[in-house]
């Protein structure tokens, strides 16, 4: 019950917080509850929609805001998608720690609710990845502002378009001064991650022949030739590369489209397909799928029809990262990251509270006790990686 009142107590110091008449800013809970500016600034960003390449509105109010926390503050432009941002204490970019996230999420929209009497919080983005945002911005504001670390020593950096293939990192990254260590944020149910799997994605594009249904060996269908391949696929995916730390690997064939309607032979048909690896180069993994289809290509080449494989840009083996600092239980994810997005010698952490299963899901949801640990956890987090 007294946890219960506490958090209620929080909440309402955070909608205090949200009132057009007080500036949101951190410097502000010193009459609050100390949660209460953290609770204020992770409803804020669930609030405002941030979309993968409508980022642009979040990125600037999130600028300002650390602007008024006394932060050097740079939107950084990224194509096709709203704005990096970068922020700092010092007259230099250059820290040994970057403490980083993203501010994008999937589709649809999701408006933030409280539930379950107050202890979960409800919403897109509330725990992918506002909820690292929030507790991120927290804990480093916290250490600065109470002198535990310099303003050499850490940075801040909210990237864009993670969820659609990491644009926002790859921009930044030939940019990149450089630094020791990088604390990444995504859900990691409060534990340190040792890695997560590598991914190869690719379209598959069949052209056939157009002709009427009643007359099928006129044509060539497009639609039987991608169910052949998919089925090819689908059977190849248990000897693809496994590994005793990730597991096997897993294909999933993520979109299918082709055809007309039912009476037509199908010229054209498209099949999204991705795989993440658990061990493995992508490069061996592409061999055998093109291997693996070869048969299926010359034939409906040989009908005067087309089998194509088009790669994504994005592929990557599996990831391993540092989990090594002391009181964090370690797991490893199945998911991508923007990790191998970001080049450089460094160590890497990822953690970040809530939980993946619910994160593109319409019940995406994170308890507040969760969000409030993870604070304290970025905090040591931070010191970790400065001592290393």
């Amino acid at each position: 019950m007294r946890a219960l009142l506490l958090i209620h107590a929080a909440l309402a110091s955070a909608s205090a917080l949200l009132s057009p008449q007080t500036p949101l800013s951190l410097s502000n809970s010193a009459t609050h509850d100390p949660n209460s500016a953290l609770l204020a600034l992770h409803r804020r960003l669930i609030e405002t929609p941030s979309i993968s390449g409508n980022e642009s509105t979040l990125a600037e109010w999130l600028a300002d805001y650390l602007r008024s926390e006394n932060l050097t503050v740079a939107l950084l432009p990224v194509p096709t998608r709203g704005p990096n941002l970068l922020a700092h204490a010092g007259h230099s970019r250059a820290t040994r720690v970057l403490i980083t996230s993203h501010i994008d999420t999937v589709p649809p929209f999701i408006p933030y609710s409280l539930q379950h009497n107050g202890t979960e919080i409800w919403g897109r983005g509330s725990v992918d990845a506002k909820a690292c945002v929030a507790a991120q911005i927290t804990a480093f504001l916290h250490l600065l502002h109470n002198n535990t670390i310099s303003p050499s020593d850490a940075s801040l950096l909210f990237v864009t378009g993670e969820e659609t293939g990491g644009e926002g990192m790859l921009s930044f990254s030939p940019t990149s001064p450089g630094y020791e260590s990088v604390i990444f944020g995504e859900p990691t149910e409060g534990k340190l991650a040792a890695g997560h799997k590598g991914m190869v994605s690719f379209h598959l594009r069949v052209r056939g022949k157009a002709a009427h249904s009643g007359y099928p060996w006129l044509g060539v269908s497009a639609n039987s030739v991608l169910v052949r391949a998919l089925g090819v696929l689908l059977d190849l995916e248990p000897a693809l590369p496994s590994s005793e730390k990730y597991g096997a690997s897993t294909l999933n064939v993520g979109r299918v489209d082709g055809g007309v309607a039912a009476n037509v032979v199908a010229q054209e048909a498209r099949a999204d397909v991705a795989i993440r690896l658990a061990g493995g180069e992508p490069d061996t993994v592409k061999a055998q799928i093109r291997e693996a289809l070869e048969p299926i290509k010359k034939d409906v080449e040989g009908k005067g029809g087309l089998l194509e494989i088009e790669w994504a840009n994005r592929a990557y083996p599996p990831v391993d990262m540092d989990a090594d600092v002391e009181g964090f239980e370690s797991i490893t994810v199945n998911y991508g990251t923007d990790v191998p997005n970001l080049a450089g010698e460094h160590r890497r952490y990822l953690y970040g509270p809530g939980s993946i299963l619910v994160a593109h899901g319409d019940d995406e949801h994170l308890a507040i006790e969760d969000l409030v640990r993870a604070v304290g956890d970025y905090e040591r987090l931070i010191m970790a990686a400065l001592e290393k």
